[in-house]
């Protein structure tokens, strides 16, 4: 908490919450923002899976799974325009956010304090689209398995789905952007 607090100055901070699928990623920022509160610190929170994009857009496209689901789960270009590049300034955001029962997006603002901390969870959070708006990144570390036991029982019976599109894009990820090696603190989960 100290090394976070240490880095917001009666200002925006801009803070990452990385880590791979069910890592603890959820978990960790309901904690932080209760910290935070405690410190009356004013919190501002954006899952980037509330900003995914229609399945016929990420499924069953041309590409690969794990390459659907690293390169079009998200319109990235889009979020680094509509959401990163304003995190420093804006004072309210219109996002896209998906409705997942009606498989569509709605765009919604967001009103934003002027000195908040701002945390920003998710997955693939430091692609190099996104890592530079971000002041400080926390990853969480989790193993394989681990993540995997905390699956639900209907999700583990397709484990194909996994090894094709999860953990391929995973071990991309891992591999092409290092998150252990640029983030500024890791956390075991």
């Amino acid at each position: 908490m100290d090394t976070i607090l240490s880095r917001y100055v009666h200002n925006r901070l801009i803070l990452g919450i990385d880590g791979l699928s069910r890592s603890g990623k959820t978990t960790f920022v309901a904690e932080l923002m209760k910290r935070l509160i405690q410190y009356q610190k004013p919190v501002c929170i954006f899952h980037i899976d509330d900003h995914i994009v229609e399945r016929k857009k990420r499924y069953d496209t041309e590409y690969e799974q794990w390459y659907e689901y690293y390169n079009l789960q998200w319109d990235v270009g889009l979020l680094r325009k509509q959401l990163f590049s304003k995190l420093n300034h804006a004072e309210v955001i219109s996002l896209p956010f998906y409705n997942s029962a009606l498989d569509k997006l709605e765009i919604k603002t967001v009103a934003i304090p002027g000195n908040c901390i701002l945390i920003v969870e998710g997955v693939f959070l430091q692609r190099p689209e996104w890592r530079d708006f971000f002041d400080f990144i926390v990853y969480l570390d989790c193993p394989r398995d681990k993540r995997f036991e905390r699956e639900s029982a209907s999700a583990k019976d397709n484990i194909e789905k996994f090894k094709s599109r999860y953990w391929k894009a995973e071990d991309f990820y891992l591999d092409s952007v290092a998150p252990l090696a640029n983030a500024g603190m890791i956390i075991s989960s």
